[in-house]
C-alpha cells in the first residue's frame, strides 16, 4: 500500500516502512506523528486507487520521527564586478526524519 502526502509544501510518495527527510515539524525523536492531508491511497498492485479532491477525508499515515538534524551549510555568495561589492552567508535547512508505521 501506498499514499501521497502533502507536508511543508512539499508532496511526497510514502509506503509502509519507508524513511522520508521532511521539512522540520515539532517533536521529539521516538514520537509519533499523524499526516492528515493525504492526496491518494492505492493498493500495491495501483488497481484500487482513491484520489481526493484535493484531500481524502478520513485517511491518515502515521509515522515515528527517528531524528531531528541540520542539513550541510550551504554557502550564498552575492559579487559585483568592479564596485567592491561582495557578501558571504551561510544557510542551514531544519530537517526531520521520519519512518513511516502505518496508512489508513
Amino acid at each position: 500500500m501506498f499514499a501521497v502526502i502533502k507536508t511543508g509544501g512539499k508532496q511526497h510518495l510514502v509506503s509502509v516502512e519507508d524513511t522520508l527527510d521532511i521539512e522540520k515539524i515539532p517533536g521529539e525523536a521516538g514520537s509519533t506523528v499523524v499526516f492528515d492531508q493525504v492526496l491518494l491511497v492505492s493498493d500495491e498492485d495501483g488497481k484500487n486507487i482513491k484520489i481526493g479532491k484535493p484531500l481524502l477525508a478520513g485517511a491518515t499515515v502515521t509515522a515515528t520521527i527517528t531524528k531531528q538534524y541540520r542539513a550541510k551549510k550551504i554557502r550564498i555568495v552575492k559579487y559585483k564586478q568592479k564596485t567592491h561589492y561582495r557578501r558571504n552567508q551561510g544557510h542551514r535547512q531544519h530537517f526531520t526524519e521520519v519512518k513511516i508505521a502505518a496508512i489508513k
